[in-house]
């Protein structure tokens, strides 16, 4: 089973996401987005809201195609404008597919910094094979599907491709 995305779909769920964090009333001054799948949902939000976006990128190892989950590596550091992450704080992604990537970020970012005061997680899909409850989200998926996002046609285009993809 797999469910397709266009943009405006895309779009549109990331500010349902935006919605529904603001109508909870919980009160952030920092956004965190995992990377890659977040940074798209951490940008439109930190427009939104209007608050400063921080970068955590994480990587997983896989072995065979993808389908063995191998250790996964977490950024020593962040990318952010300012000089102190904020106090509380909402992390961002795409989906919580297995969580395993969700529940590390969790629990590692108030070991790191310990002034966080409050934590939260927002994502636009919530698998029901994850092992991970984000406090925010749009959609849940109860059977799992793959998700075909709209930009994942950059995953297989190179820049010799480009001039035939432009038309030129």
């Amino acid at each position: 089973m797999s469910l397709r995305v266009s943009w405006d779909e895309y779009n549109a769920l990331v500010e349902r996401l935006a919605l529904n964090v603001h109508e909870s009333g919980y009160h952030f001054d920092q956004i965190i987005c995992i990377a890659r799948g977040g940074l798209r949902v951490g940008d439109v939000l930190s427009r939104i809201f209007e608050l400063p976006l921080a970068i955590l990128s994480t990587h997983s190892y896989t072995a065979d195609g993808g389908t063995i989950r191998g250790e996964l590596v977490i950024a020593e550091h962040m990318t952010m404008t300012k000089p102190r992450l904020g106090d509380h704080v909402l992390v961002v992604d795409d989906m919580v597919d297995s969580g395993h990537t969700l529940a590390a970020v969790y629990k590692e970012l108030p070991v790191r910094h310990p002034h966080i005061k409050a934590l939260r997680t927002g994502v636009l899909w919530w698998k029901a094979c994850s092992v991970f409850e984000p406090d925010f989200y749009v959609e849940y998926l109860p059977d799992n599907p793959w998700i075909h996002q709209p930009f994942e046609v950059y995953d297989d285009l190179k820049p010799s491709g480009l001039r035939s993809r432009l038309g030129k």
